[in-house]
Protein backbone atom coordinates (compact mmCIF):
# COMPACT_ATOMS: atom_id res chain seq x y z
CA UNK A 1 0.00 0.00 0.00
CA UNK A 2 1.04 3.49 -0.83
CA UNK A 3 2.03 5.84 2.18
CA UNK A 4 2.98 9.05 -0.83
CA UNK A 5 0.86 10.42 -3.48
CA UNK A 6 2.54 11.79 -6.08
CA UNK A 7 0.28 13.99 -8.14
CA UNK A 8 0.75 16.42 -11.34
CA UNK A 9 -1.43 17.90 -13.22
CA UNK A 10 -0.30 17.27 -16.88
CA UNK A 11 2.54 14.78 -18.21
CA UNK A 12 5.04 18.00 -19.03
CA UNK A 13 5.44 17.79 -15.02
CA UNK A 14 6.93 14.36 -15.08
CA UNK A 15 10.70 15.14 -15.54
CA UNK A 16 10.45 16.94 -12.61
CA UNK A 17 8.35 15.09 -10.52
CA UNK A 18 10.20 11.80 -10.97
CA UNK A 19 12.79 13.45 -8.59
CA UNK A 20 10.45 12.99 -5.87
CA UNK A 21 9.99 9.55 -6.97
CA UNK A 22 13.81 8.46 -6.54
CA UNK A 23 14.24 10.08 -3.36
CA UNK A 24 10.93 7.78 -2.13
CA UNK A 25 12.35 4.97 -3.52
CA UNK A 26 16.16 5.77 -2.05
CA UNK A 27 14.35 5.64 1.37
CA UNK A 28 12.22 2.79 0.53
CA UNK A 29 8.82 4.62 0.90
CA UNK A 30 5.88 3.33 -1.35
CA UNK A 31 4.32 5.67 -3.32
CA UNK A 32 1.67 6.19 -6.21
CA UNK A 33 2.17 8.62 -9.16
CA UNK A 34 -0.47 9.88 -10.88
CA UNK A 35 -1.64 12.71 -13.29
CA UNK A 36 -5.11 14.78 -12.50
CA UNK A 37 -6.11 17.68 -14.10
CA UNK A 38 -8.22 19.62 -11.27
CA UNK A 39 -9.04 22.08 -13.96
CA UNK A 40 -9.88 19.40 -16.48
CA UNK A 41 -11.33 16.57 -14.50
CA UNK A 42 -12.68 18.02 -11.04
CA UNK A 43 -14.55 14.91 -10.77
CA UNK A 44 -11.62 12.41 -10.63
CA UNK A 45 -9.42 14.86 -8.81
CA UNK A 46 -12.40 15.47 -6.11
CA UNK A 47 -12.26 11.70 -5.62
CA UNK A 48 -9.00 11.16 -5.71
CA UNK A 49 -8.12 13.83 -2.96
CA UNK A 50 -11.76 12.43 -0.92
CA UNK A 51 -10.73 8.87 -0.93
CA UNK A 52 -6.79 9.06 -0.51
CA UNK A 53 -6.69 8.49 3.11
CA UNK A 54 -8.65 6.04 3.30
CA UNK A 55 -6.58 4.33 0.56
CA UNK A 56 -3.39 4.80 3.08
CA UNK A 57 -1.93 7.76 1.85
CA UNK A 58 -0.28 9.64 4.52
CA UNK A 59 1.65 12.71 1.71
CA UNK A 60 0.19 13.94 -1.15
CA UNK A 61 3.31 15.57 -3.31
CA UNK A 62 1.41 18.15 -5.66
CA UNK A 63 3.62 19.67 -8.63
CA UNK A 64 1.71 22.26 -10.91
CA UNK A 65 2.25 25.28 -12.73
CA UNK A 66 1.05 28.21 -13.41
CA UNK A 67 -2.01 28.92 -11.29
CA UNK A 68 -0.67 25.99 -9.24
CA UNK A 69 -5.00 24.89 -7.90
CA UNK A 70 -3.43 21.16 -7.36
CA UNK A 71 -1.66 21.23 -4.25
CA UNK A 72 -4.09 23.74 -2.89
CA UNK A 73 -7.14 22.24 -3.78
CA UNK A 74 -5.58 18.54 -2.35
CA UNK A 75 -4.80 20.63 0.70
CA UNK A 76 -8.62 21.65 1.09
CA UNK A 77 -9.43 17.93 0.79
CA UNK A 78 -6.90 16.02 2.18
CA UNK A 79 -6.36 15.87 6.00
CA UNK A 80 -2.63 14.82 5.91
CA UNK A 81 0.56 16.86 4.65
CA UNK A 82 0.68 17.93 1.51
CA UNK A 83 3.68 19.17 -0.26
CA UNK A 84 3.41 21.79 -3.33
CA UNK A 85 6.11 21.92 -5.96
CA UNK A 86 6.29 25.10 -8.02
CA UNK A 87 6.56 23.88 -11.54
CA UNK A 88 9.18 25.94 -13.92
CA UNK A 89 6.65 27.67 -16.73
CA UNK A 90 7.77 29.59 -19.53
CA UNK A 91 6.10 33.01 -19.21
CA UNK A 92 7.37 33.51 -15.55
CA UNK A 93 9.82 30.66 -15.21
CA UNK A 94 7.38 29.20 -12.43
CA UNK A 95 7.88 32.09 -9.75
CA UNK A 96 4.12 32.01 -10.65
CA UNK A 97 3.46 29.08 -9.48
CA UNK A 98 5.55 29.26 -6.41
CA UNK A 99 3.13 32.69 -5.23
CA UNK A 100 0.30 30.41 -5.83
CA UNK A 101 1.27 28.02 -3.45
CA UNK A 102 3.05 30.01 -0.95
CA UNK A 103 -0.25 32.13 -0.69
CA UNK A 104 -2.86 29.27 0.62
CA UNK A 105 -5.52 31.33 2.86
CA UNK A 106 -5.20 30.53 6.70
CA UNK A 107 -6.17 27.26 7.90
CA UNK A 108 -5.37 25.26 4.27
CA UNK A 109 -1.14 25.27 4.63
CA UNK A 110 0.75 23.39 1.82
CA UNK A 111 4.66 23.08 2.32
CA UNK A 112 6.19 24.27 -0.42
CA UNK A 113 10.21 23.76 -1.76
CA UNK A 114 11.59 25.52 -4.71
CA UNK A 115 10.96 25.89 -7.81
CA UNK A 116 11.06 22.01 -9.59
CA UNK A 117 12.25 21.25 -5.96
CA UNK A 118 11.08 17.67 -5.95
CA UNK A 119 13.57 15.61 -4.58
CA UNK A 120 13.56 18.57 -2.29
CA UNK A 121 9.33 17.36 -1.79
CA UNK A 122 10.72 13.38 -1.26
CA UNK A 123 12.90 13.70 1.48
CA UNK A 124 10.33 16.04 3.28
CA UNK A 125 8.09 13.61 2.75
CA UNK A 126 10.33 10.86 4.13
CA UNK A 127 10.62 13.28 7.08
CA UNK A 128 6.96 13.50 7.87
CA UNK A 129 6.97 9.41 7.94
CA UNK A 130 10.57 9.34 10.54
CA UNK A 131 8.55 11.01 12.68
CA UNK A 132 6.39 7.45 13.73
CA UNK A 133 9.43 5.48 11.81
CA UNK A 134 12.90 5.14 13.61
CA UNK A 135 14.03 2.84 10.71
CA UNK A 136 12.93 5.40 7.81
CA UNK A 137 14.63 8.01 10.65
CA UNK A 138 17.89 5.76 10.21
CA UNK A 139 18.23 6.03 6.39
CA UNK A 140 17.54 9.45 6.83
CA UNK A 141 20.88 10.45 9.06
CA UNK A 142 22.60 8.20 6.97
CA UNK A 143 21.89 10.20 3.75
CA UNK A 144 22.63 13.49 5.63
CA UNK A 145 26.45 11.85 6.60
CA UNK A 146 26.71 10.78 2.66
CA UNK A 147 26.00 14.52 1.75
CA UNK A 148 28.33 15.43 4.58
CA UNK A 149 30.65 13.21 3.13
CA UNK A 150 30.39 14.32 -0.27
CA UNK A 151 30.88 17.87 0.19
CA UNK A 152 34.17 16.91 2.71
CA UNK A 153 35.63 15.15 -0.32
CA UNK A 154 35.16 18.25 -2.44
CA UNK A 155 37.10 20.62 -0.20
CA UNK A 156 39.87 17.72 0.71
CA UNK A 157 40.71 17.77 -3.08
CA UNK A 158 40.79 21.78 -3.87
CA UNK A 159 42.81 21.61 -0.48
CA UNK A 160 44.85 19.20 -2.47
CA UNK A 161 45.28 20.07 -6.00
CA UNK A 162 43.93 23.85 -5.42
CA UNK A 163 40.73 25.74 -7.22
CA UNK A 164 42.10 26.02 -10.32
CA UNK A 165 43.13 22.58 -11.11
CA UNK A 166 39.85 21.47 -9.77
CA UNK A 167 37.78 23.24 -11.63
CA UNK A 168 40.41 22.24 -14.72
CA UNK A 169 38.85 18.42 -13.96
CA UNK A 170 35.35 19.36 -13.77
CA UNK A 171 35.32 20.35 -17.55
Amino acid sequence: MAQVSIVMGSDSDLPVMKKAAEMLEKFGISYEMTIISAHRMPDVFFDYANTAKERGIKVIIAGAGGAAHLPGMCAAIFPLPVIGIPISTKNVGGVDSLYSIVQMPSGIPVATVAIDGAANAGILAAKILAVSDPSLLEKLESYKEELKSGVMAKKDKIEKIGYEAYLESKK
